[in-house]
């Protein structure tokens, strides 16, 4: 593959760079800083931002906007919701200008580009009906509202989603829902009005053709928000994590997505190029992380020498500068795979990612709070967040340990065939 950035990725990520740099990252640090003053007064700390919806519309004004959205699928909504060129993107291309992104912890929501936004969205695209698209899809690419993702359980283990507790039954023209959800990212947002909820329908059939994926109003009889939840401390404003029961939710059958027992081929299609999308930005993360911790390294003297000159502190940055850039080469080859041989025959190199770039990230941020001391672990700056983000995206999207054993899977498959000859 050529790893050269085509000439509109290349153009689209240095533009978001300059709006990140110019424009989200100084006003990240009075966003946060209001939140917390919010939060300590004992005063809501989740309403809209005024500054996040003035960089909304002057994101949207610049075409920044919902760039994320499949090159082909997303081509007509493209042109009509404001991103830049009027045509969805490749995963190659979407990849350096999702790193810039990465770089803010604010930026992916001001271009429309947050998770679980963008999966939902795309899954709303490739097989919502033309119906769905109308009541949730265009709202979503317009802004106007959030959305979440209701999947992981605390009774069971999630990482195999074969056990799910939580229902989807059909019953006659309705399909009506119960279960306990957590880690539903995005509930926390004051626009949150739809969750795309994945329960069992039948339990007789195919281990992977028992369970649905339905639209559910966050607002239908029977949906609570049962709180809120913090990962590592951090609260995640504003779009937070929350745990959300469902009680006899009735909805009309039209709710489903496809088809009752379609939901693990639907989740499959939605998590690949997701995957790619979180890895790239965490990409970007790590780089600014980087950037922090050389900066400090070469400004802070102890013992009287700078910090880069102490304990080893400039091979651990060469190791940082390393890492990144061979994490960098890994996504951009699988999201290369992705576009020309789909999810399926992508699959090793996708969970290669998911398994060594959070991880990287960790590593990364956490040699930068190392050089910052006290520092790096206060609100004072980005660190700590940072950190808490990485280490989650270790857990989300699947555990590691999933990932490497679909990796191992695959790489063992020829040998096993061969051994049993």
């Amino acid at each position: 593959m050529d790893f050269a950035h085509s000439a509109r990725a290349a153009a689209l990520a240095a533009q978001v760079r300059r709006f990140v740099d110019e424009r989200v990252e100084p006003a990240e640090v009075e966003v946060l800083a209001d939140v917390a003053a919010r939060r300590a007064r004992g005063e809501d700390p989740w309403p809209p931002h005024p500054v996040i919806e003035e960089l909304k519309a002057e994101a949207r004004g610049q075409g920044l906007w919902n760039l994320f959205l499949p090159e082909g699928h997303g081509d007509a909504y493209a042109a009509r919701y404001g991103t830049a060129g009027g045509t969805g993107l490749s995963n190659l291309d979407y990849a350096p200008v999702a790193e810039q992104m990465g770089r803010s912890l604010l930026a992916p929501l001001v271009m429309n580009c947050n998770a679980p936004d963008t999966g939902n969205m795309e899954v709303i695209l490739k097989y919502g009906s033309p119906e769905q698209q109308a009541q949730w899809l265009e709202p979503l690419l317009d802004g106007r509202v959030r959305s979440a993702f209701l999947m992981t359980e605390p009774e069971v283990a999630s990482s195999d989603a074969t056990t799910m507790q939580a229902t989807a039954l059909v019953d006659g023209e309705d399909i009506v829902l119960n279960g306990r959800k957590w880690w539903s990212t995005g509930v926390g947002h004051p626009d949150c009005r739809v969750a795309i909820f994945m329960g069992l329908t039948d339990p007789t059939a195919h281990r992977y053709a028992q369970h649905s994926m339905v639209l559910v109003p966050l607002d239908a009889p029977g949906v609570r928000i049962e709180r809120c939840l913090t990962a590592l401390g951090q609260w995640d404003e504003p779009l937070g994590h929350g745990e959300v029961t469902l009680t006899d939710v009735r909805l009309p059958r039209s709710a489903v997505i496809g088809n009752p027992g379609d939901a693990f081929a639907i989740a499959q299609g939605r998590l690949g190029p997701g995957r790619v999308h979180h890895c790239m930005r965490l990409i970007g993360l790590a780089e600014r992380a980087l950037e922090l911790a050389c900066e400090r390294a070469v400004r802070r003297v102890a013992f009287g020498k700078p910090l880069a000159n102490l304990g080893g502190n400039r091979e651990r940055l060469a190791e940082a500068r390393i890492a990144i850039n061979q994490a960098r080469l890994l996504v951009l080859h699988a999201a290369w795979k992705l576009d020309t041989v789909g999810v399926a025959g992508a699959a090793s190199e996708v969970s290669e990612i998911k398994a060594a770039v959070p991880r990287m990230a960790c590593e990364v941020i956490d040699l930068a709070i190392q050089l910052h001391g006290g520092a790096g672990v206060s609100a004072d700056l980005p660190l700590a967040m940072a950190y808490a983000g990485a280490r989650s995206l270790r857990l989300a999207d699947g555990p590691d340990e999933v990932h490497l054993g679909v990796v191992a899977r695959r790489l063992l498959k020829p040998y096993v065939a061969a051994a049993a000859q």
